[in-house]
């Protein structure tokens, strides 16, 4: 299955717009992620990420409710368990998009979270 999972817009770098680059959390996960395809998104902005490219700028409301939903059919936790592994409390466990607690891909958390 495929899908753009939200995440809060950290930071961007970059002018040109087909390189134009920013820091994405994921419930405390931070990734690079391109962001050609969304020249409106600015800092603290929730983008809708899919294989590293953001797709479109969501408000923080729809975000959370995507986790909603994934937790209601039962995709958050497979989704968990391919990228953090089976014991990790993952993202449904987490305080939210762009908590900043420690988590999967937090150095200090000791897991590597999801690779892009």
């Amino acid at each position: 299955m495929c899908l753009a999972v939200p995440g809060k817009l950290l930071e961007i770098a970059g002018d040109d717009p087909v390189t134009r680059a920013g820091k994405v959390s994921f419930g405390g996960v931070v990734k690079e992620v391109n962001l050609a395809c969304v020249p409106e998104a600015v800092v603290g902005d929730y983008v809708t990420v899919h294989v590293g490219f953001a797709l479109g700028v969501v408000d923080q409301a729809e975000a959370e409710q995507v986790f909603e939903y994934l937790r209601e059919i039962g995709e958050l936790a497979e989704i968990e368990k391919e990228n953090w592994g089976a014991d990790s409390p993952g993202i449904a466990e987490s305080s939210g998009p762009g908590s900043g607690s420690p988590g999967p891909g937090n150095p200090e958390s000791g897991s590597p979270g999801p690779q892009a």
